[in-house]
């Protein structure tokens, strides 16, 4: 019924239901006709959304290793929280200083999370955009350590100096963590030691794009959102092969997007680019997919107001 409000991201539950970001509740269950209610007790965690005076969203959400929690972040203002599943009690375990895009929490308990650029919690929308229409490369993905006998958490820095950090994935199995690097137009892999929360072998996967949103599927795949170009890759890990899986470019909308190439490698503005005619007929930008467990529907979700089902 187009009622939600900036869908970014969001998780099927272990019992088949639909969670995804809300900007004005946090969260928001979608039941299958696509009505639905907020989910989680936001306000009373610190969350507010009140603009002018605050601007705030829930961008990444993620599903803790257990099932048992929510990882909801706050990319204008630096929240993380912390949903039950259960209860739908939520706590905002960290407050970092500048936006977090994504967070995704590992086995140990600890969270990695990405930041996309230094835009504080007082000017959080317009500063991200700005890294967004003129590249800055104050991009990090940091590790905050699992809690312990009530001491302060304090999240370390792993990678610094990136173009616009995004969406992450984590492979623990193999020991592995995905970085997208929007405006760097690249996936990066790096191994990763949760013990530490260090990062080493340093390489890019995917490139030549620009990725936003990452999910890892039990097939050893990485799937893949494109905004810019209204399409959705999926990249199997194995082989190093892409494909496009789904994808609303056009003649006309690769003519917007050579214009925006070309502005972007010269360094000048191209924000205002970034509008419906690049990916009409969706109901907005194109930032992530929902896997579905057992190889179940796919939901395209994005920065308008409605979601895109795909079944398979």
């Amino acid at each position: 019924d187009r009622s939600l409000h900036r869908p970014e991201d969001g998780v099927v539950l272990p019992d088949g239901r639909l969670v995804v970001a809300d900007q004005v509740s946090g969260l928001r269950l979608l039941d299958a006709d696509g009505s639905g209610r907020p989910f989680g007790r936001f306000a009373e965690a610190g969350y507010r959304h009140s603009p002018p005076e605050i601007v705030s969203t829930i961008n990444g959400v993620t599903l803790e290793p257990s099932g048992t929690h929510i990882l909801g972040a706050d990319v204008f203002r630096g929240g993380i929280y912390r949903v039950n599943v259960a209860t739908e009690a939520v706590e905002r375990v960290y407050q970092h200083p500048f936006g977090v895009n994504m967070a995704r929490g590992d086995r140990r308990g600890g969270i990695w999370f990405t930041q996309s650029t230094r835009n504080g919690p007082e000017h959080g929308e317009r500063d991200l955009f700005r890294s967004v229409d003129v590249p800055t490369p104050d991009g990090a993905l940091y590790y905050l350590p699992p809690a312990s006998d009530g001491k302060v958490r304090v999240a370390v820095p792993a990678v610094e100096g990136l173009l616009f950090a995004n969406g992450l994935a984590l492979d623990e199995v193999r020991g592995l963590i995905y970085v997208a690097e929007t405006l760097g137009k690249r996936v990066l892999r790096f191994r990763m030691d949760t013990a530490t929360g260090r990062v080493t072998d340093r390489t890019t996967v995917f490139e030549g794009a620009h990725p936003d949103n990452l999910e890892l599927d039990p097939h050893h795949r990485l799937w893949i959102a494109l905004p810019v170009s209204s399409e959705i890759a999926v990249l199997d890990l194995a082989s190093g092969k892409a494909e496009r899986v789904f994808s609303l470019l056009t003649p006309e909308k690769e003519k917007v997007i050579a214009t925006i190439e070309a502005r972007t490698k010269d360094g000048v503005s191209w924000l205002e680019l970034f509008g419906p005619a690049l990916w009409d007929p969706a109901p907005g930008a194109m930032t992530g997919m929902i896997l579905s467990p057992r190889d179940g529907t796919v939901y395209v979700t994005g920065l308008g107001n409605a979601l895109i089902r795909l079944p398979r």
